[in-house]
């Protein structure tokens, strides 16, 4: 019996030395949002052709020692493929505030670059439709983000700008 005893205590004391992984989501929120529909109504009296252009930006900032906001940016520029003219302009600023231990270097940059916009992006979509709908216009569902694929090619974009720096 005094060797069951002494197992989990030699294994709590082996977990001590190993930091422990630790994830969670602590909070979803809009931090900016934005509408315009400069043409309105005169958009309104015209076939509604659109060209959607679509730009997507990920930030993160450490706000304390295990806590860090990571913001996902969706902006959606609508034209009239015709003429050209701005039908509406939507942006988005969702983030969210995550706590996140025990993960460093370049695992912790892919969780913040990746895993966690994944995790954000389907709230950025569901404020976009909505902005959209409120401005009178079609729903605009968009599809869904590869963050991993972004991040990979941001990773490659930065090491062949170093590379080229260095020759």
């Amino acid at each position: 019996m005094a060797e069951d005893n002494n197992t989990p205590q030699a294994g709590a004391a082996a977990a001590d030395e190993k930091p422990q992984l630790k994830f969670s989501l602590q909070r979803i929120y809009v931090k900016d949002i934005s509408f315009e529909a400069p043409n309105s109504p005169s958009v309104f009296k015209q076939a509604f052709k659109p060209k959607v252009n679509l730009d997507l930006n990920t930030t993160s900032t450490k706000i304390a020692d295990d806590q860090y906001e990571v913001v996902v940016k969706v902006t959606a520029q609508v034209n009239d493929n015709e003429t050209g003219t701005t039908s509406f302009l939507a942006e988005v600023q969702q983030a969210g505030l995550f706590r996140i231990a025990g993960i460093e270097g370049a695992q912790l940059d892919q969780t913040l670059g990746a895993f966690c916009p994944n995790l954000l992006f389907p709230y950025a979509r569901e404020c976009v439709d909505n902005l959209v709908n409120r401005g009178g216009f079609p729903p605009l569902m968009l599809a869904p983000v590869n963050f991993e694929a972004m991040y990979a090619q941001r990773k490659q974009r930065e090491a062949k700008q170093a590379e080229e720096s260095t020759h």
